[in-house]
């Protein structure tokens, strides 16, 4: 009996979500002479991902409804699964209030329930990376906290949950190779935090390389100090959902040696912030950021999926859906999950 309350609470909870209309914009319905992504046979068994801000969200709730094979997620900036289902009257909680971690829990063993999300046992065996700059200005103390509460509540670790929140930055991903300074608020969203080799100082803080240090689970090889390949534009269009308000274009980096046959790559989805599309930040994200050194030397192709800034569809911004615009979003069948699992799936084939 509490079993289909509960399944009936999720289904009354995702139902005006699942029903609302989004029109795809012009951009996502033209692939132009882009290629489609590459088969690559990449390991989609033990994918990691991460993001900052809206993408912070996206990758809590990626990692979630798909913790069967996400192994690992870096959240800068985010927020807890399934925060924003009651739409846009709990955004600003969610992001500068004091959302519940206990909440976040029961939303996931509600969707659970309900076949809508993987087990929650999978979220157990993740490695998770949680950073809130302390002058963030943008996403408040209490969304860290949360997050931390529901990966603590759910049963991680804590050799596997790494919560860091006294760096003094503000709301970015942070970069060895980063012109903004730490406490800048502003496009492209990416500065750097740390001194500039002055005697005493504390180096700059390679917030990609401690990502993927922790996700992938302990020593990694140093990155390359010289790319064996560059990032590529591909068509998003042929893996979109028709609901998912996404862009004509994304990005991946695939090192030299992925391109053989039984390379045996992993792979990394990295997902942007508000307003940090290629779109309006160009390559400061999928070329300039950090991943794609880390990835050249332990062997992992790196995705960017980006999403499109739509007045029509209620995301002016270019965020990402963590609050209902394009439907049941904290869900496997949510269309930008749908969309970013087609674009994994496509890698993980072999063949040309």
């Amino acid at each position: 009996m509490r079993k289909q309350t509960l399944a009936r609470l999720a289904f009354v909870a995702l139902a005006p979500l699942a029903f609302s209309i989004v029109a795809p914009s012009s951009s996502a319905r033209s692939t132009g002479t882009l290629s489609k992504l590459p088969a690559l046979g990449v390991d989609a068994n033990h994918v990691t991902v991460s993001g900052l801000s809206s993408g912070g969200f996206m990758a809590a709730q990626f990692s979630v409804i798909h913790s069967a094979t996400v192994s690992g997620v870096g959240i800068v900036a985010g927020g807890p699964y399934g925060c924003g289902l009651l739409g846009l009257t709990v955004v600003k909680t969610c992001m500068t209030g004091s959302p519940s971690g206990s909440g976040a829990r029961l939303a996931a063993q509600i969707n659970e329930m309900s076949g809508l999300i993987d087990p929650l046992a999978h979220v157990k065996g993740q490695r998770v990376y949680l950073f809130r700059g302390a002058s963030d200005t943008v996403v408040g103390q209490g969304a860290l906290d949360a997050l931390r509460d529901f990966y603590k509540g759910v049963g991680v670790p804590a050799e596997n949950l790494q919560y860091l929140a006294s760096f003094p930055a503000e709301h970015a991903f942070l970069s060895l190779t980063a012109k903004s300074t730490c406490a800048y608020l502003g496009g492209p969203y990416v500065n750097h935090c740390g001194a500039d080799g002055t005697v005493g100082g504390q180096p700059r803080y390679d917030q990609p390389g401690a990502i993927l240090t922790k996700v992938l689970g302990g020593s990694i090889t140093p990155p390359a100090t010289k790319l064996s390949s560059a990032p590529q534009a591909f068509a998003q269009s042929p893996y979109l959902s028709p609901l998912s308000a996404m862009a004509a274009t994304g990005y991946v980096y695939v090192p030299k040696p992925c391109n053989a046959a039984g390379a045996n790559c992993r792979i990394h989805v990295v997902f942007h912030g508000c307003e940090q599309a290629a779109a309006y930040t160009g390559d400061a994200v999928y070329g300039q950021l950090g991943y794609n050194a880390w990835a050249d030397t332990n062997r992992i192709v790196v995705l960017y999926p980006q999403v499109e800034k739509s007045t029509l569809s209620g995301n002016p911004m270019g965020c990402w859906d963590w609050w209902g615009y394009t439907g049941a979003f904290a869900t496997r069948y949510g269309p930008q999950t749908q969309s970013v699992q087609a674009m994994i799936d496509q890698l993980a084939q072999t063949g040309s």
